[in-house]
């Protein structure tokens, strides 16, 4: 399975959310049970400074997930253009990077 592209915008000092249902090849919901998984954002791909986002599986069973930051952690990003992926860990330990996109910060003004 190939990673899926997307990009994202993130109002700065707001709380972001984003669900997402992952599916296998054929386009049916892939069974997430006993899954782990992970999520960050970068400036670029070098970059050795990291801000996770916060992996919830909503529905296992479903492939439904979601990734999140409070409004706190979205003050901490500087305004403009990011990387971002999410990675699965299956129970037999196989990592798949299942999203992968862009994400632009954008300033607030209140």
């Amino acid at each position: 399975m190939s990673a899926s592209p997307l990009n994202l915008t993130i109002e700065q000092g707001t709380d972001f959310e984003i669900k997402l249902t992952v599916r296998n090849v054929d386009n049916s919901p892939l069974n997430l049970l006993s899954y782990t998984g992970n999520s960050s954002l970068k400036k670029h791909y070098t970059s050795t400074t990291t801000y996770p986002f916060t992996l919830t599986f909503l529905d296992r069973i479903s492939g439904r997930i979601a990734i999140s930051m409070t409004g706190t952690q979205t003050l901490n990003l500087s305004e403009g253009r990011y990387v971002y992926d999410i990675i699965l860990t299956s129970p037999n330990n196989l990592k798949t990077r299942v999203v992968q996109g862009t994400v632009l910060v954008s300033p607030g003004v209140s």
